[in-house]
């Protein structure tokens, strides 16, 4: 796709929503999308895709010194792309 993008690109609950079994879950349509990828990484910049992978960060336990620095960069990372895409700190 040059300059036309589908209206459902980026948008976190139409490429990526959440199935049944409560797991976010890639829909049939987008995998025969070119553009799958790109619009995949652009969902998860907004808001609500910098909002699940915090939450990603929450619900995996941080094992050692590495994995807690690791973690705390990330999260710190994702703070600031949360504030930068508008975001209210918590």
């Amino acid at each position: 796709m040059a300059d036309h993008k589908k209206e459902c690109f980026g948008i976190l609950d139409q490429v990526f929503p959440m199935g049944p079994e409560g797991l976010r879950e890639i829909t049939p349509t987008c995998f025969e999308c070119p553009d799958k990828t790109v619009c995949l990484q652009a969902a998860l910049n907004t808001q609500e895709g910098v909002e699940f992978r915090s939450q990603l960060l929450d619900r995996n336990p941080a094992t050692g010194v590495w994995d807690r620095l690791r973690r705390w960069s990330e999260k710190k990372s994702l703070s600031r792309q949360k504030d930068a895409t508008g975001g209210k700190p918590k």
